[in-house]
């Protein structure tokens, strides 16, 4: 349904003066007319995209708002406390479980990338280092018991085995657990032209008609499902062994299937639209560029990284990313070595404009960059089309 040729791994950053680090890769969308899921059609291995990753959620008051906002609720919804087991798969760096864990709930996270879980003890959360599947399920459950309840946020659509990691979550669940999974939603992208949400991490690209089969074929029923509006439009899935549809199922089943779930005119009209926006995005930028302003952008994310590669914005156009993460300031972005810079670069230097690479932020970054705002910057947001936002 779409081809965003071939770009490098999205989360790669690479150190000045490294000659190569750029590898790409094919970026291929496609849909299975049998179950409707949408999926890209290279596989990078694990092992390669997660031993070591640069993204950390703590670095976003919007997530970490969003984290506290759960836990309570679940801890409320569920009766959890002291006796009670919450286990994480991609736990990253405990920004979710020390919010249970601050309530006197035990948590354990399984996180396979080092550096984050090294993140995560350090706020006293107990953390495994591995890839989830079965196997590492029955240990758990067999050392710890069965968890009360399975929160596997934005990483089902990592997984290259569904099946297979809905299995370990269902086994974690066991009988009585409850599993909540949120995950990145394709009607939002396609009608939004999120088209820098896909890249090599993300495999996978879920409506709920595509998901429901994936746990029925685990023994999970989907009980409850809610629409999020973080990371640009997200599905919150509740499902375990026990559960009942509620009516929140039926009725998005339902819009789904209005809004053409299992055809391919929908796709057909984003992947026009991605072309236009590629090449709108890219004049925007050139044509500013031309006319003598400088251009900086907002997000060293992934996100970021697929625009950039995408729309050919290299370091000729953008003269810097700013980014919060310490660990990616001093590196260049993949493929089109743009540098990555401290946010008080904003301020000190006043580009004309800034591309907010991390649109999905924008209020928050907008709130923080009152000193660049009121030296005259600018910030413009990528998509659906560039328009400038603040400024």
């Amino acid at each position: 349904m779409l081809s965003l040729g071939r770009i490098p791994l999205a989360n790669s950053l690479v150190e000045p003066g490294k000659v190569n680090g750029d590898d790409r890769y094919p970026l291929d969308v496609v849909r299975c007319t049998a179950c409707t899921l949408v999926q890209i059609t290279e596989s990078v291995p694990p092992e390669t995209l997660f031993r070591t990753y640069s993204y950390v959620s703590s670095y976003s008051e919007t997530f970490l708002e969003h984290a506290r906002r759960f836990a309570a609720s679940a801890i409320a919804d569920l009766s959890l406390g002291p006796e009670s087991l919450v286990v994480e798969p991609a736990s990253n760096d405990g920004y979710l479980l020390q919010c249970f864990s601050a309530a006197g709930v035990p948590a354990l996270g399984i996180e396979p990338a080092e550096n984050v879980a090294a993140v995560a003890r350090t706020r006293g959360i107990e953390t495994v280092s591995e890839f989830l599947d079965e196997a590492l399920a029955s240990e758990i459950v067999a050392a710890r018991g069965e968890a009360d309840l399975v929160v596997a946020n934005n990483v089902l659509a990592h997984v290259p085995d569904l099946h297979g990691f809905v299995a370990a979550l269902a086994t974690l669940a066991g009988d009585s657990g409850v599993v909540v999974v949120e995950v990145p939603y394709l009607c939002d992208l396609v009608d939004r032209i999120e088209f820098d949400t896909i890249y090599h991490e993300h495999l996978s690209y879920f409506t709920l008609t595509s998901l429901i089969p994936v746990f029925d074929a685990q023994g999970l029923v989907v009980s409850g499902v809610e629409r999020l509006s973080v990371h640009g439009g997200s599905l919150r899935v509740r499902a375990s062994r026990h559960g009942s549809r509620d009516e929140s199922v039926q009725q998005l089943l339902g819009e789904e299937l209005a809004w053409g779930v299992g055809g391919r005119e929908r796709l057909d009209r984003f992947a026009e639209a991605v072309g236009t926006l590629r090449h709108q995005l890219h004049d925007y930028v050139s044509g500013l560029v031309d006319e003598g302003a400088s251009v900086a952008a907002y997000g060293a994310a992934a996100k970021g990284v697929v625009l950039a590669n995408v729309c050919e914005l290299d370091a000729g156009l953008v003269q810097f990313v700013a980014d919060l993460n310490p660990d990616k300031q001093g590196k260049l972005l993949p493929g089109v070595r743009i540098p990555v810079e401290a946010p008080e670069s904003l301020a000190q230097q006043v580009p004309d404009y800034c591309l907010l690479f991390a649109w999905n932020l924008a209020d928050e970054i907008v709130a923080q960059q009152s000193d660049y705002l009121n030296r005259g910057g600018r910030f413009v947001a990528p998509v659906p089309a560039p328009w400038v936002i603040a400024g």
